[in-house]
């Protein structure tokens, strides 16, 4: 994510959940892997290394439970079923790491430890209090399986308390259960800031230098802020010793050594992966089957789908997400070379014998100033054979907060929604469009679920696209 260099860019992770398949799941890891250790390759060659987004340690894969579909970054995620979770999770932890026995392709960290659904609004200061079997039968079993089985080599504290203490100077978790029940031998790295947020919003420490102590004593061994270079003076006061900080200096060390950082280049197999990996065309095939199979029918009233395309003259294709290339890359994306929407595959393969009307018709969550009316966009659409409407979200508008940055509409705040209707100016012209009398098809794209309680009841057809990378037009058009 967030290189400046191309890359091949697959669905979403609940998407990829939606996919229900492991294998492909594990083969889209190695993908990344392998194009990240070809630019880190080019990297060292050239000296020029310690660029942010472009090393080997991975903050994936988010393994929380998406549990309130609200909440806007749950789109990371696998979905709420912890069985699902652990599966594939563990499946894009063995692709990302590789299947060398002693050196790492990357480095996968199991996120976000632990109890930690959202909301995104308070997640600094909230404290998750949840029953013990909550505990172990919802939140932990995904974590337990990456750690026990897959083997996985990062964990990350979340940012919440569980029960009065911030996750990542919890002795119970990272400790107790995390280190002697699972046994687990690789580095905890906070999440960005959270160790701040022991002092400025948990108020459970008094300041920053007991915060950063106390961290790296229950476990937290690399921290994403500024403060652990506040550990000399915790030395310096007797609240930690430079013993203790050893420990997490060898696990940190550990991990360098595993992806071959200090071995010869014929010694590590991952060494010689060069730039002709990246967008290869085997990726971008692979990117197209991944879209393939996230789409999730939702109704097909009277077998309206598949489309007949010689009994098609007209089309017309209309909503946000018609034609809207960065909806398809959700957060936290990589760039591709080429983005393919759903008004580019139906232009690439039908253009030339069935005519595509193209109407935007209103934004994610208001109407486009200057526009036609929705009465005018209805009568140019009863002219086509059937409506194709593009709805959904982006991930301007549901995200991690600060990254989504569209706030301020009603039915968002700080990246959740506070609704799961589809944006009423959406449906509002999904009204009008049902007045012509013509079949509609929508097409959904979201990292969460909308309940289309108007259109589950007045659409002929409706397909869950999510955010699907970079191939997602060509998928949603052989739906």
């Amino acid at each position: 994510a967030r290189t400046k260099e191309k890359a091949t860019v697959f669905p979403q992770g609940i998407g990829m959940a939606a996919t229900f398949d492991t294998e492909a799941l594990q083969q889209m890891g190695d993908i990344t892997s392998s194009e990240g250790r070809a630019l880190f390759n080019e990297d060292l060659k050239r000296g020029k290394t310690g660029e942010i987004y472009r090393g080997l340690t991975y903050w994936t894969p988010p393994i929380h439970t998406f549990r309130d579909p609200r909440r806007g970054r749950g789109q990371e995620t696998y979905g709420e079923d912890p069985y699902l979770t652990a599966k594939m999770g563990s499946a894009i932890v063995r692709g990302l790491e590789g299947t060398d026995p002693y050196y790492l392709n990357a480095v996968a960290c199991a996120k976000h430890y632990a109890v930690h659904s959202g909301p995104e609004g308070n997640r600094h200061s909230y404290d998750a209090r949840v029953s013990a079997y909550d505990l172990w039968d919802t939140y932990l079993p995904a974590f337990r399986e990456l750690i026990t089985k897959a083997k996985v080599h990062g964990v990350m504290c979340a940012y919440n308390r569980y029960e009065g203490t911030p996750c990542c100077g919890h002795n119970e978790l990272l400790q107790d259960i995390l280190r002697n029940q699972w046994k687990f031998d690789g580095y905890v790295t906070s999440d960005c800031w959270a160790v701040s947020d022991f002092a400025k919003y948990h108020k459970t420490h008094s300041n920053d230098t007991e915060a950063v102590a106390d961290a790296v004593l229950s476990g937290t061994d690399l921290e994403c802020g500024n403060l652990y270079q506040k550990l000399l003076q915790g030395v310096e006061r007797g609240l930690i010793s430079e013993r203790e900080i050893d420990v997490s200096l060898a696990r940190l060390f550990t991990i360098q050594f595993k992806l071959g950082m200090y071995d010869p280049a014929d010694r590590v197999p991952y060494a010689n992966i060069g730039r002709e990996v990246i967008e290869c065309d085997a990726h971008k095939a692979h990117a197209y089957a991944m879209a393939q199979k996230s789409m999730v029918l939702l109704k097909n009233d009277k077998q309206i789908l598949p489309l007949n395309p010689k009994k098609i003259k007209r089309i017309a294709l209309i909503g946000p997400n018609m034609h809207n290339g960065s909806a398809q890359l959700a957060n936290y994306f990589g760039t591709p070379s080429e983005i393919i929407t759903p008004y580019m595959s139906l232009q690439r393969r039908y253009g030339n014998q069935i005519q595509i009307d193209t109407i935007s018709g209103t934004d994610i969550v208001q109407k486009i100033a200057n526009g036609p009316s929705f009465a005018q966009i209805a009568a140019q659409a009863r002219k086509a054979d059937v409506i194709i409407f593009v709805s959904g979200l982006t991930a301007d508008y549901e995200g991690e907060a600060g990254d989504a940055g569209a706030g301020g509409f009603s039915g968002f705040a700080s990246g959740d929604r506070t609704t799961i209707q589809l944006p009423a100016v959406q449906t509002d012209l999904l009204k009008e469009l049902k007045k012509t009398g013509r079949p509609i098809v929508l097409v959904n794209m979201s990292g969460s679920v909308l309940s289309f309680d108007w259109e589950s009841r007045n659409i002929h057809a409706i397909l869950q696209a999510w955010y699907g990378g970079q191939a997602a037009g060509d998928a949603i058009v052989d739906v």
